[in-house]
């Protein structure tokens, strides 16, 4: 009776095999889900990094040996050297022992060292000198004469006074020539700027007053009118002074003397020459 009322009921016992079937087919057509991206992206970045480390591992694997094998090159270079410096050692203690061995002969036999050698006389022809034939014969002579007047340090003396006069006569003729050189004058260039009071002030005349100042070491130059403003020109004139002789002051003072003309003086350039 249940097995009857069982086939007359409607029932799909087959649906999780089709939904099953229905989810493969929708990831087909839209492609994987962002899960199973995220899982593959993470393995293949664990497969990486496994490589990676693999690499590091076997680079300083062999710079080790690389690092091992310049290390023992290094100590056999160091050998050698320390071999060729034993032996220079040794080459220094046998030059100094046969140093030594050479000094105790010199030093045993004292009569060589204390005969002093002959003084080297010049020969001519198997013939002394003149020069020697002269030194020579000089005491023979004198004990001869047995004369106590004459002063063998005479010579000598009147050298001496030779010399010192014509270091003398030198010097005084530097010290002429030196007073005959022309001493260097230091000199200057100057640029004034003269102010008259108004535009109605005549500039010639007032120019005329300037270069009217006259002075020991003053030389005038060129000169123009400057605009300064409202119709008034200012008169820029140059000159070069001797600075022992002329100064700015002295200039400045004698300028503003035409007080009719001139309202003020300023220094507009000042350069040494």
């Amino acid at each position: 009776l249940s097995s009857y009322f069982l086939a007359q009921e409607k029932i799909w016992f087959d649906k999780p095999r089709y939904d099953e079937a229905e989810r493969r087919f929708y990831e087909h057509m839209n492609g994987p889900s962002q899960s199973d991206l995220g899982a593959n992206t993470i393995l293949q970045d664990i497969a990486r990094a496994r490589e990676n480390i693999q690499k590091s591992l076997a680079g300083s694997a062999s710079s080790g040996a690389g690092d091992q094998g310049e290390l023992v090159s290094r100590i056999k270079s160091l050998e050698l050297e320390n071999q060729s410096l034993h032996k220079v050692v040794e080459d220094l203690r046998l030059a100094l022992s046969k140093l030594e061995c050479r000094v105790a002969v010199l030093e045993k036999s004292p009569s060589a060292t204390n005969q002093a050698p002959a003084p080297a006389v010049p020969y001519t022809n198997g013939t002394p000198a003149p020069a020697q034939q002269q030194k020579i014969s000089a005491p023979v002579e004198e004990e001869e004469d047995g004369d106590d007047d004459i002063d063998l340090f005479g010579s000598d003396d009147e050298e001496d006074e030779e010399a010192q006069r014509i270091r003398e006569q030198r010097l005084k003729e530097y010290a002429e020539k030196k007073a005959k050189k022309p001493a260097l004058i230091a000199k200057s260039s100057i640029l004034l700027d003269v102010k008259p009071w108004d535009d109605e002030t005549d500039m010639v005349k007032l120019e005329e007053c300037v270069r009217s100042v006259q002075a020991e070491g003053l030389l005038w130059g060129t000169s123009k009118l400057v605009p300064v403003g409202y119709g008034i020109k200012k008169l820029q004139i140059a000159c070069v002074v001797e600075d022992d002789k002329v100064g700015t002051d002295m200039l400045e003072e004698e300028i503003t003397k035409f007080d009719d003309y001139v309202q003020s003086v300023d220094v507009a350039a000042f350069n040494k020459i």
